[in-house]
């Protein structure tokens, strides 16, 4: 059997994928800075986390998932304040509109949601095993780590740190790739500021240190895999590492996974800093449907790969979920028990055991169901084999979700075609010309097959 196999950032190689606990999964992933609705660019990583959670499930494995919400950080502090209003209150309709747009995307939610705000306390108790193991200094009432003290720091982005300059440090959130400098991990009450009165005296929290605290509370000092999009890996998971890994002494994440940007039409990364994006409502608003939203951002390219998006890119994927559906009406009532064909199934396993090749996989399935849909035009499928390629669908459908399958047909319905086809039978057409109208009138199409036989599909 093929073993699953994920691009680790860390060694920058495809790696066989072993859990740490045999048969079950946890996985950390980066969520929303609510401060603003997430944009399409956002959706693509969250997406591709998506995908790996159901690769996982379909792989028999018990998956534990966690993704934080930043609720406090430099942008959410002066926004709120701008508004008159709490963080709480600021953030809330944002939280809100976020799981509204992940269900609109169908992305199966995570087990735990922690908010930053919430796990002060678990910041606070790691910021202190930090500055008794001597990782840490304070300057302005503010904390630091001190990166010089982890010699490791720089091996998931790849940084040589040799010229570091002692001493230089960074206190806003997030700040330039390759750049290192000790940072903040506990920041010192400004004036007109949000504060949490603590041990460490009265402040906020670093963004990094949010991750590190939340991540292992859930999962563990130790857990499996991190995901992110690539610009998460310097600084935030850069530091994730360092800070974690100097409390413990152990290892933090055995994969990291990183999904590449979603660009504009010139080929820039989409994000708010370059005003360059665009939301899951704006794009409703124009008439595109979630579901082509979903698969072009799943299927458009291999998720370490750059996506351009389109109009083209989603009139691409409505045309590939209209052949879906079409697919499944044509195959009709089938038996439910059935298996799907084992090489177009292998094809389609083996492809996303392939660090997670939904585009190959989707290529596989179409290849498929052309073949298939030449069977059915000759007449020449089976029940069993119509069978089959519906189950194949569902496999399918199980990663991908956008397919609507056509409902069952009812007792009445199956009478009328089995009466129908005895018609026929007999040589009695108009009787079996008064059962086609009375069908097209309950919104079922008939077309008879070479071999006598008939397929059905719903018309509305």
């Amino acid at each position: 059997m093929t073993p699953l196999r994920l691009h680790n950032t860390m060694s920058g190689q495809l790696e066989e994928f072993l859990p740490i606990e045999p048969g079950h999964v946890r996985m950390y992933t980066c969520g929303p800075t609510v401060h603003d609705n997430a944009h399409i660019g956002n959706f693509r990583t969250f997406l591709f986390e998506d995908l790996l959670r159901r690769v996982l499930i379909q792989q028999g494995y018990r998956v534990m998932q966690v993704m934080n919400l930043t609720d406090v950080e430099d942008r959410i502090i002066k926004k709120a304040a701008e508004h008159g209003q709490t963080i709480d209150e600021f953030t809330e309709r944002y939280i809100k509109a976020f799981f509204e747009d992940l269900d609109t995307l169908r992305i199966e939610r995570a087990e735990h949601y922690p908010r930053a705000t919430q796990h002060i306390f678990e910041m606070v108790s790691l910021i202190e095993v930090l500055n008794e193991k001597g990782h840490t200094y304070v300057t302005d009432g503010s904390t630091y780590f001190r990166i010089a003290t982890f010699p490791r720091y720089g091996a998931l982005a790849h940084l040589d740190v040799s010229g570091l300059k002692a001493g230089a440090r960074v206190d806003v959130d997030d700040y330039g790739k390759d750049d290192p400098r000790d940072f903040v991990l506990w920041k010192a009450r400004k004036p007109e500021e949000q504060s949490w009165e603590t041990p460490l005296g009265a402040g906020r929290p670093g963004w990094h240190i949010e991750c590190s605290a939340m991540s292992m509370k859930y999962l563990g000092e130790s857990f499996d895999i991190h995901t992110g999009g690539v610009d998460n890996i310097f600084p935030h998971h850069e530091n994730e590492i360092a800070q974690s890994e100097a409390a413990t002494g152990k290892t933090f994440v055995r994969y990291w996974l990183h999904a590449q940007h979603l660009q504009d039409a010139v080929g820039e990364k989409m994000s708010k800093r370059l005003k360059n994006f665009t939301t899951l409502r704006d794009l409703i608003d124009e008439g595109y449907q979630p579901r082509a939203i979903r698969y072009a951002l799943m299927t458009g390219a291999h998720y370490r790969s750059p996506l351009a998006f389109s109009p083209e890119l989603l009139k691409a994927a409505d045309s590939a979920i209209k052949r879906l559906n079409e697919f499944a009406v044509r195959l009709g009532s089938v038996m439910t028990d059935a298996e799907p064909p084992a090489d177009i199934r292998v094809r389609w396993d083996d492809a996303l055991k392939d660090d997670l090749n939904l585009p190959a996989a989707v290529g596989h399935l179409f290849e498929f169901i052309k073949a298939f849909n030449t069977a059915l035009e000759s007449g020449k499928a089976r029940p069993d084999e119509r069978a089959g390629a519906m189950a194949m669908l569902q496999h399918a459908n199980r990663i991908l979700d956008v397919i609507e399958f056509p409902e069952a047909v009812d007792a009445e319905v199956e009478r009328l075609i089995a009466e129908r086809q005895a018609a026929r039978d007999r040589r009695d057409f108009a009787r079996a010309d008064e059962i086609r109208r009375q069908l097209l009138t309950m919104g079922i199409q008939l077309d008879d097959t070479r071999d006598g036989g008939t397929r059905w599909k719903r018309i509305r």
